[in-house]
């Protein structure tokens, strides 16, 4: 069994356990509420890395998670956690989850609750309160793990949440929301911690309405659109299959009025906005303007500084997906 959450020291000191090849892995699964469709022929493949769920509300993330945790059963389809049915209770000893949800045992000391919980994975008592103050002091609540979970603010119950879900060393875990109620400082904290999960042999999917924070996390995202999955892969190649949709260039030079008169004349330029010492550019997204940019640039007085994308992210790249 692995640690999920090593120290810096323990990871230096630890060889990382054989992670198996495929840790999720959705067949055509559908699921259907009577005769509302919630998820419809959803085939994914996730090993150990860590894969962005993106999707709006009401899409089908929460179902996809409860699906794979083996809390639903597909209507049609297979889900398997490490290539086991993912209902089975070998599956479920594999697989840890950390839901969007503010229900927990309220009158429970934090330890009491995370060492509840791994008694249902076959811990001993003493071995399971040992454990669980190991992940939650590992997980910044040393000083506060005794105290009642009614008196926890909102990231402590986040962080209680998230031990619950890494402390039986699971090979596969879910995260619904995991950063919700952290302050910066301890949002850092996190990325840095679920980064350093597929090291040691566990594979990651997390949900986050944040779409910024998915991208300095993932590896690559899987997106859902009325129960399908609407494209799937890293941000930068999801963004290099739509060559012609128009974005936003940020371009600082030199006298930047006067290239902004010069650009509004290009090919494949949509209009252009004065901002401070900048100008931003709207283009159709062909090459053309790139083009154009790039020749000038070798005769622009001073030269040109800077450009930056403004919209290849993933917010954006979702946003012209779904139209």
């Amino acid at each position: 069994m692995t640690d999920p959450l090593p120290s810096s020291d323990a990871a230096a000191a630890a060889a990382a356990p054989p992670a198996p090849s495929l840790a999720l892995e959705f067949q055509r699964v559908s699921k259907w509420y009577g005769a509302i469709s919630a998820l419809s022929d959803v085939s994914l493949r996730i090993g150990c890395e860590i894969v962005g769920l993106v999707g709006r509300s009401g899409v089908g993330k929460s179902t996809l998670m409860k699906l794979a945790v083996g809390l639903l059963q597909p209507s049609q389809g297979s889900v398997r956690i490490c290539g086991i049915p993912a209902d089975r209770r070998a599956a479920r000893a594999e697989v840890g989850f950390c839901p969007d949800t503010e229900r927990l045992l309220e009158p429970l000391s934090g330890v009491q609750f995370v060492a509840w919980m791994l008694r249902h994975h076959g811990f001993s008592l003493a071995a399971a309160r040992d454990r669980a103050r190991t992940v939650l002091a590992d997980l910044g609540l040393a000083s506060h793990m005794e105290r009642p979970i009614r008196e926890y603010s909102k990231g402590m119950r986040q962080r209680v949440r998230l031990a619950q879900a890494l402390a039986h060393g699971p090979r596969f875990v879910l995260l619904d929301e995991p950063m919700t109620g952290l302050d910066p400082i301890a949002r850092r904290e996190l990325i840095e911690r679920i980064r350093a999960l597929p090291a040691h042999g566990v594979g990651v999917l997390v949900s986050s309405h944040v779409l910024q924070e998915l991208q300095d996390l993932v590896d690559r995202v899987v997106m859902l659109h009325q129960g399908r999955v609407l494209a799937e892969g890293r941000v930068a190649e999801l963004r290099d299959q739509l060559p012609r949709q128009p974005h936003r260039v940020r371009v600082i030079a030199a006298d930047p009025r006067r290239f902004a008169a010069i650009a509004v004349t290009w090919s494949g330029v949509v209009g252009v906005r004065l901002d401070r010492d900048a100008v931003e550019v709207s283009i159709d997204g062909g090459p053309a303007f790139y083009d154009a940019l790039t020749e000038l640039g070798a005769t622009w007085p001073n030269g040109i500084q800077e450009v930056v994308a403004l919209d290849d992210d993933l917010a954006s790249v979702f946003g012209y997906l779904i139209g």
